[in-house]
């Protein structure tokens, strides 16, 4: 499903050159269930904005589903982000006004489906991160784990590809995100490829591969013999 070959992305911060990645290649399968890791700098956020098509590299080439996107403008860039790849970030990105149906809807909007269809998907996708009874309660009216369940419908709605997820549990204490892992696991077991950014060692330890980025290079790439669930 990826196909990342000799990956550079070069920053210019005033008169300096920041190499946040430097020759990175790698390869992730269609159902693969893997954590990136790494520390402050290391390059693991420039990597996963460069595999969810929010960034370009510098040079290299970067294939996803069999369509080469190193180079891609824009607007394309945005299709296929829209079509293949649903986010999950640390801080949620809900609407405020918006109830979680609404919020689980938006995507949707952009594929061009009529609304009845658009509220029914919202619904089940809801129904399965097991939100039901919450579809018309607004984010200020959620917890924090289920403002993440309602993101992680959100991301799932359009049934893409891939599933991209930053720091899914930054903002949330150890006993959502448990659940909330266990719920990734679900996702993964339905078939879904996920590929996570983490520092923390523990919630790595859920996904089946662990890489390990240090300086802008890939310093370990591991199968995690025994996952978390």
């Amino acid at each position: 499903m990826i196909e990342i070959e000799n990956i550079v992305k070069n920053y210019k911060v005033g008169t300096q050159i920041v190499r946040a990645l430097r020759s990175v290649s790698l390869t992730i399968h269609k159902g693969e269930y893997v954590a990136i890791m790494g520390a402050s700098g290391s390059g693991k956020s420039t990597l996963m904005n460069i595999i969810g098509c929010l960034d370009t590299p510098t040079a290299g080439k970067y294939v996803l589903n069999s369509k080469d996107v190193s180079s891609l403008s824009d607007d394309r860039l945005a299709e296929i982000r829209n079509s293949e790849i649903g986010f999950v970030f640390q801080v949620f990105n809900l609407l405020p006004r918006n109830t979680a149906l609404e919020n689980v809807m938006l995507p949707l909007v952009y594929s061009g489906i009529k609304k009845a269809e658009r509220k029914r998907l919202a619904e089940q996708t809801l129904v399965d991160v097991g939100l039901d009874d919450r579809m018309t309660h607004r984010p200020n009216e959620l917890s924090g784990g289920q403002r993440q369940r309602v993101a992680i419908a959100r991301a799932l709605v359009n049934k893409p590809a891939l599933l991209l997820a930053d720091e899914p549990t930054g903002n949330l204490d150890s006993k959502i995100s448990e659940e909330i892992m266990k719920l990734f696991a679900e996702i993964h077991r339905k078939g879904n490829t996920l590929v996570m950014v983490t520092h923390e060692a523990d919630i790595a330890l859920h996904a089946h591969r662990i890489i390990r980025l240090k300086d802008g290079e890939v310093e370990s790439d591991v199968i995690n013999e025994n996952p978390i669930y």
